[in-house]
């Protein structure tokens, strides 16, 4: 029997959930959806990246992802709107809500997206005569009507892909936005999926796809129709195995309803300003110490403790890097987390003498995260001697560091002092910041 299986996507979900709340706080303002407008960033600072965009501003070039400046210098208008994630997530309850209206076999993907298993329902349905009909006929008619739905009911919209597997409904989705209904059938593929750029293949990255231009794959047919043993060769087994297998449109994966449990916790922010070796040690550690808590409240929420503490940034080139370190004794606490994760960023960073560090090649980092993996549920872990005696030395060294500066700083004071008594209190000026110069 053939399964019918639905990708519900909301279309520009920030963007279209701050202007449903927009009007219905004022329904006389502007629908930003109508405008070149967008998500993100510091709204009075205009820091930060692009989190969502509106299709108007998407006219103008501008990417989600991207630094609020560069948006900005291509779209001068571009109307700027802080993200509520209270709001979002009111609008993703109430959209799952209506998709579990219609089947009890939802995944949700993301806080705008889902999969649905709508087999049986398909197989159930009738017309308004009462007749029942082809099951494809079927799943066009409820993807039809589920779209309707939230958009009546809630004032924003979605797209709805269809196909017999969780991958093509994906790949569907995404073809023509907004509030459309696509199929990506089996037998559709050479026709609707080949033609894109290999780029666009559902779980091919960024790397992935240079590494298949470079070999000669431009598009996804490229892909279905190369020898799977020289994309394994390319990039590997797992990566050159799974591009064969997507670019032909096959995937067993299940829609799942149960969520699968953590394997690590992790939080991340987006940084209002690049951070570099000169603003380092006044911009990060608030950030690490905020990230640290956080997942430390997290995971102590679910009585999970965890025995890798890891860091990730992503420099300004839009580069991800990591760097990760094994405690002895699993735990939860913020100020160890805090700790190690501060060591593994400056490692990181400013690295050694055998390894260079990132700020080496003059990265700036516009977003930082911290995490925790290796986990245990339902203990709770007592600090080892050896974490103790490490985050004692921690603290040794960042006391040291603290007695140094104000030695340093006594120094300088006395000798200020020396020459203002010798030649008179107005001989010394404070000389230009060479920061705002």
């Amino acid at each position: 029997m053939e399964r019918i299986i639905f990708h519900v996507d909301v279309n520009s979900a920030f963007l279209s959930w701050s202007a449903v709340k927009r009007l219905e706080e004022d329904p006389d303002a502007l629908d930003l959806r109508t405008i070149p407008s967008a998500v993100g960033g510091d709204v009075r600072t205009r820091h930060g990246v692009i989190t969502a965009k509106s299709i108007p501003a998407k006219k103008f070039g501008i990417k989600t992802g991207e630094p609020v400046v560069s948006a900005m210098r291509k779209c001068p208008g571009l109307i700027l709107v802080r993200a509520d994630f209270e709001a979002y997530r009111k609008y993703s309850r109430a959209f799952l809500g209506v998709l579990n209206e219609y089947s009890d076999q939802v995944e949700q993907a993301s806080i705008d997206e889902a999969y649905i298993d709508m087999t049986q329902a398909c197989r159930g349905w009738t017309d308004s005569a009462g007749k029942a009909g082809n099951i494809r006929d079927a799943a066009l008619c409820l993807a039809d009507e589920i779209r309707r739905q939230v958009r009546e009911r809630f004032g924003f919209t979605v797209n709805v892909g269809i196909s017999s597997n969780k991958l093509l409904a994906k790949m569907a989705s995404d073809f023509v936005k907004p509030d459309k209904t696509h199929t990506l059938w089996p037998e559709e593929v050479e026709k609707k999926m080949w033609p894109l750029p290999i780029g666009d293949l559902y779980g091919c990255g960024e790397q992935t796809s240079n590494k298949l231009r470079k070999a000669g794959v431009l598009t996804i047919g490229d892909a279905a129709r190369m020898d799977p043993h020289i994309l394994i060769y390319v990039l590997g087994q797992k990566a050159g195995d799974y591009i064969h297998r997507a670019s032909c449109g096959i995937s067993q994966s299940p829609v799942k309803t149960q969520r699968e449990e953590a394997k690590s916790y992790s939080n991340e922010v987006t940084t209002s300003l690049d951070i570099r070796a000169e603003n380092y040690h006044e911009e990060m550690p608030p950030l690490l110490k905020r990230l640290s808590e956080k997942v430390s409240q997290r995971m102590k929420k679910d009585e999970a403790c965890g025995s890798v503490v890891f860091v990730s940034v992503k420099t300004a080139e839009f580069s991800r890097r990591s760097r990760q370190t094994r405690i002895s004794s699993a735990s939860n606490d913020a100020d160890l987390i805090f700790r190690t994760a501060s060591e593994l960023m400056g490692q990181l960073l400013f690295g050694n003498e055998e390894n260079p560090g990132l700020f080496d090649t003059a990265a700036g980092v516009r977003l930082v995260g911290v995490g925790m993996s290796g986990l245990e549920k339902g203990k709770t872990h007592q600090i080892s001697i050896d974490d103790f005696l490490k985050e004692q030395e921690i603290v040794r060294r960042e006391e040291d560091a603290r007695r140094k500066e104000e030695e340093k700083k006594r120094g300088l004071e006395e000798m200020m002092r020396g020459v203002q008594d010798k030649y008179g209190k107005g001989v010394l000026h404070k000389g230009p910041d060479r920061k705002k110069g």
